[in-house]
C-alpha cells in the first residue's frame, strides 16, 4: 500500500544547471507510525510496496489504497541550497570518450574512433557501418508516417518557426552619433549550429524542431543534428526541420563531435544546445569555451501555484505529465487551499494508475522528490516560486493573469486552467528548452539569441569633432595609470 506520511524527510535528487547547480531541501520531523511494523523514523524511499490485489475487480499489481502521493512540507522547510554543476563521474567519463574521438592532431575528431565509440555504447548497431542518417531516409521516415502524425509535425514546425523568427525579428542593426562620428551594433547568426535530441527513455522529435528550427530561424548556415537510435518520428521531424547532417550518436561523443567537427564531413560547430542526460551536461561543461552552449541543463520540474478554484483533475494531470519525464524529474504544488491538496492528491493516486509502463513506474520514482506547500496567500505561493525559479511555472487561480505578472522567476509561464504546460512541450510557440535547477533567476531559454552575435562598431569621420573624446580618453587613460593608452589617444589630437 502507499502509506500516509503527514510529514517526511525529503532530498532531491541532484539539479544539473547553468552554471549551478542546485538541491532543493525539505526536512521535517515525522511523529507518527507509517505502519504496523515501522518505526517513526521515516524512509524516504518508502512510498508504495507490492501487494497483490485484493478484489477481482482491480487488476492493479500496486495498490493505493491510501492516497497520499505528494509529500508535505510546510512554507519556511522549503530552501534553496548551491551545489557543483556537472556530475564529477560523468565529467570524467566524458573526458575520456572525448579525449578516445580525438586522435587527429588537430584536435578533429576520428571518424572511424567515433563509430567504434558509438557501437560500443549502443548508440548504433554493432554491424553498422556508419553514424550518418542521409537527407534520404529522413525524407522516407516523414513520407511514412499516418496523415495525422504528418499534419500534427507540420502544424508543431509551423508555430515554432513563426513565434522563433518574430524573436528574430525584434533585434536588428542599429546606429548613433558620436562626436565626430558614428557607432553601432550588427546583429548576425553564428555560421554552424550543433542540435542535440535525446533518445534515451522516449524519442524526442518535439526537441529535433525546438532545436533545429530555432538556429534557422536564427540564419544559421549549417544546423548539424545529434540524437542516438533515432526513431521514424525523430528522423521525420529531421526532414521538416531541414537539418543538414544527422549523426545517429548521442552522449558525449556527440556533444565532442559537434564542437571539434570531422574533417571533410562535419563542422566545428559554434554553437551547441538542446537538452540531455548527465554525460551530455558534462560535455558540454568540457566544451564550453571552444564553441558556445545553450546552458548545462538539469532534470525537468514543474511548479503549479493553484487556489480553491482550481481543477484538481487538471493540476494532476500536468504533475504527472512532468513526473513521467524522468525518475529524477519533479513536480511541486503550492496552493493556499488544503482541501484542494487533497484533491490533487486523490487525482493523482487514480490518474497514475492508468498509466502504461514505463510511464507509470518512472512517474512514481519522480514523484518521491515531489512535494506539496500549503501556503496563507497567493503571496507567499510566489515568493516560494521566485526562491525555486522552476522551469515550468503554471498558475492555475482566480485572476491568474494578475497572480502571473507578480511572479519574477522562472523558465516558462503558464497562465490559466487552459494553458498546459504540455502545449509548450509540443509546440505552442516558445521553445522548450528551457532553464532548470534554479537558473531561471538569471538566464531564459533556448531562443533565437544563443545563435546571434551582437556586435559592436565605431567611426570617426570628423577629427576635429572627436577632439573632446580624446581628451577625455586621455585623461582617464592616465587616472588608470596606462600611459601607452594615453599616448595613443594623444596621436589622434590635432
Amino acid at each position: 500500500m502507499l502509506y500516509r506520511l503527514p510529514y517526511c524527510l525529503l532530498s532531491s535528487v541532484s539539479q544539473n544547471n547553468f552554471g549551478f547547480h542546485s538541491r532543493l531541501t525539505a526536512i521535517t520531523k515525522s511523529t507518527s507510525r507509517l505502519g504496523p511494523t515501522t518505526s517513526t523514523r521515516y524512509n524516504p524511499l518508502l512510498l508504495y510496496q507490492q501487494q497483490p490485489s485484493a478484489s477481482s475487480s482491480s487488476q492493479r499489481s500496486f495498490s493505493m489504497t491510501a492516497t497520499q502521493v505528494l509529500n508535505r512540507v510546510t512554507p519556511e522547510k522549503v530552501s534553496m541550497e548551491i551545489k557543483d554543476p556537472v556530475d564529477p563521474t560523468a565529467l570524467g567519463q566524458a573526458k575520456a570518450i572525448i579525449d578516445e574521438l580525438t586522435t587527429a592532431m588537430d584536435g578533429s575528431v576520428d571518424s572511424d574512433a567515433l563509430l567504434k565509440v558509438a557501437k560500443r555504447l549502443k548508440d548504433v548497431p554493432e554491424d553498422a557501418t556508419k553514424f550518418i542518417v542521409s537527407k534520404e531516409e529522413c525524407k522516407e521516415a516523414f513520407d511514412g508516417l499516418s496523415e495525422q502524425e504528418r499534419t500534427a509535425l507540420v502544424n508543431i514546425h509551423a508555430r515554432v518557426k513563426a513565434f522563433a523568427e518574430m524573436q528574430r525579428k525584434s533585434v536588428s542593426d542599429m546606429e548613433m552619433d558620436i562626436p565626430g562620428g558614428k557607432a553601432g551594433h550588427t546583429v548576425s547568426p553564428c555560421s554552424a549550429a550543433g542540435c542535440y535530441a535525446p533518445g534515451g527513455r522516449y524519442p524526442l522529435p518535439s526537441s529535433v524542431l525546438m532545436t533545429a528550427v530555432t538556429a534557422r530561424a536564427a540564419g544559421c548556415e549549417t544546423v548539424v543534428l545529434a540524437s542516438p537510435r533515432p526513431a521514424k518520428i525523430t528522423m521525420a521531424a529531421a526532414h521538416i526541420a531541414k537539418a543538414d547532417l544527422f549523426l545517429c550518436v548521442g552522449g558525449a561523443q556527440a556533444i565532442g563531435t559537434m564542437a571539434q567537427g570531422i574533417n571533410g564531413l562535419v563542422p566545428k560547430c559554434d554553437v551547441i544546445c538542446g537538452p540531455g542526460n548527465k554525460w551530455v551536461t558534462a560535455a558540454k561543461s568540457l566544451v564550453n569555451g571552444k564553441c558556445g552552449i545553450d546552458m548545462l541543463a538539469g532534470p525537468s520540474e514543474v511548479l503549479v501555484i493553484c487556489d480553491e478554484t482550481a481543477n484538481a483533475k487538471v493540476v494532476a494531470a500536468d504533475l504527472i505529465a512532468q513526473a513521467e519525464h524522468d525518475v529524477v524529474a519533479r513536480a511541486i504544488l503550492l496552493s493556499t487551499d488544503a482541501g484542494m491538496i487533497e484533491k490533487i492528491d486523490s487525482e493523482v493516486a487514480d490518474q497514475i494508475e492508468a498509466l502504461p509502463e514505463p510511464n507509470r513506474s518512472t512517474a512514481l520514482e519522480a514523484l518521491k522528490q515531489s512535494f506539496a506547500v500549503q501556503c496563507k496567500t497567493i503571496e507567499e505561493c510566489v515568493a516560494i516560486s521566485d526562491a525555486i525559479a522552476p522551469e515550468h511555472l503554471e498558475i492555475q487561480t482566480a485572476n491568474s493573469q494578475k497572480v502571473a505578472d507578480s511572479c519574477g522567476n522562472y523558465g516558462g509561464l503558464f497562465i490559466g486552467e487552459n494553458a498546459a504546460e504540455v502545449l509548450g512541450d509540443y509546440g505552442a510557440g516558445p521553445n522548450h528548452t528551457l532553464p532548470t535547477g534554479g537558473t531561471g533567476r538569471y538566464t531564459g531559454g533556448l531562443s533565437v539569441f544563443n545563435f546571434l552575435r551582437i556586435r559592436t562598431w565605431m567611426r570617426v569621420d570628423d577629427k576635429k569633432a572627436s577632439q573632446g573624446m580624446v581628451d577625455d580618453s586621455v585623461v582617464m587613460a592616465r587616472l588608470e595609470g596606462l600611459e601607452g593608452h594615453a599616448r595613443a589617444a594623444e596621436s589622434r589630437k590635432l
